[in-house]
């Protein structure tokens, strides 16, 4: 299918099912563009903020030919779309995104051949498909380590963490649901994100590397720019190049990565979409994440990126609404993200608020300072590992 300029008054389809829909949409609007989102929930944001709302399910042949038939573009906001739905998607319709990195990197054992292919360090894994094979494998992975079936999106449930011997027989009872990898953990310092806009013609647009906290399962905070060695930033840069480049994809995707003690760096996941760490720069720099994605899939020119303040995104729970009035009312330096319509089974969190600071470390010690989040070392090394739909 022919590439093509948008221009405002053409309609952009949005699909997905995250809190990154809504911000998309509203980018969209302010640009000129017309919307349509497709979600299985009526009462999504997304559908809500959109101009016209396609309800049905991801797997519907139909209702996705009609939604993507209204559109001149079709975009998925998350990396949790299904690739086929998108493969069908794109049989009536324009997305510049294409679905092969949707393949690449929702299946972990695709994934993890595709990076090595560029020798870039990520976890030792082995394939697994019996019990026997993990106690095969573990002489070369080693304690502690993560069992995780090779198709992502199944959550926790099917996922074991294994710190002993002990714990191999834990896994028992999931090992019969399908292929797995035995994944060994790397003890990390930091956990960094790089957000990349890629054009059509391949030009990449760096934002800033994130730092990012999780918590619960999570992300938590993202911070930048976080206080980096030059070495490191040019490596995760160069990393970063290689990888971006050789995925066959269109607009902004995300990079992790994790930074151990001794400078090293190893890819911990590849996101061919919309990542909420990318939330920071609505205020860290010159444009959005979510404004660099509209205009590399619409073709239109993308501005250099800028850094302009450090920024810390802090992702606001239920919980927090009630002590977070008494900064409501103190802090001018803060600044609140709500989704504003009901929440939906996966949408974690009502919103998020950014703090602005003349450092980071400023931004983080007054975050700390309120009590409102705890202690944010609470959790364990080898918990931290384990982390939300960022279970890699």
């Amino acid at each position: 299918m022919e590439k093509k300029f948008l221009f405002p008054g053409d309609t952009i389809g949005i699909i997905g099912e995250s809190s990154n829909g809504i911000m998309l949409a509203e980018a969209a609007k302010k640009m000129g563009f017309k919307v349509i989102a497709y979600n299985s929930d009526e009462a999504a944001p997304t559908v809500q903020e959109a101009d016209l709302g396609v309800v049905g399910s991801l797997h519907s042949k139909s209702k996705l030919q009609d939604f993507a038939e209204r559109c001149d573009l079709v975009t998925y906001e998350s990396d949790k779309v299904p690739s086929d739905a998108v493969e069908l998607v794109k049989q009536y319709t324009q997305v510049p995104q294409g679905s092969e990195a949707l393949e690449i990197t929702q299946d972990r054992l695709l994934e993890r051949a595709f990076l090595e292919q560029m020798n870039v360090n990520i976890a030792p894994y082995a394939t697994i498909v019996s019990l026997d094979d993990i106690y095969q494998a573990i002489g070369s992975i080693g304690y502690p380590c993560v069992l995780k079936p090779i198709q992502k999106g199944f959550g926790r449930k099917r996922q074991q963490v294994i710190n002993k011997q002990s714990d191999i027989a834990k896994c028992a009872d999931i090992i019969d649901l399908g292929t797995y990898v035995l994944e060994a953990w790397i003890p990390y310092e930091k956990e960094l994100s790089v957000i990349i806009g890629k054009e059509f013609d391949g030009k990449l647009n760096f934002f800033p590397i994130v730092e990012n906290v999780y918590r619960d399962h999570h992300l938590f905070q993202s911070i930048t720019k976080s206080q980096l060695e030059a070495d490191v930033q040019s490596e995760v840069h160069r990393i970063a190049t290689e990888i971006a480049t050789q995925l066959d994809y269109v607009g902004v995707l995300e990079i992790a990565f994790f930074l151990t003690n001794s400078g090293s760096l190893y890819v911990k996941r590849v996101v061919p979409a919309l990542h909420k760490a990318g939330f920071v720069f609505e205020k860290a720099t010159n444009i959005s994440m979510f404004e660099v994605h509209l205009r590399a899939l619409a073709q239109m020119p993308i501005p250099q990126v800028r850094f302009v303040q450090p920024t810390v995104m802090v992702a606001i729970k239920d919980e927090d609404l009630e002590p977070l009035r008494t900064q409501w009312v103190l802090k001018d330096n803060w600044f609140y993200r709500f989704y504003r319509y009901p929440q939906t089974k996966r949408m974690v969190n009502p919103g998020y608020l950014l703090v602005l600071a003349g450092t980071t470390t400023e931004a983080v010690q007054q975050i700390e300072a309120t009590n409102i989040w705890g202690d944010k070392s609470a959790e364990s090394d080898t918990s931290k590992e384990i982390t939300d739909e960022e279970i890699q």
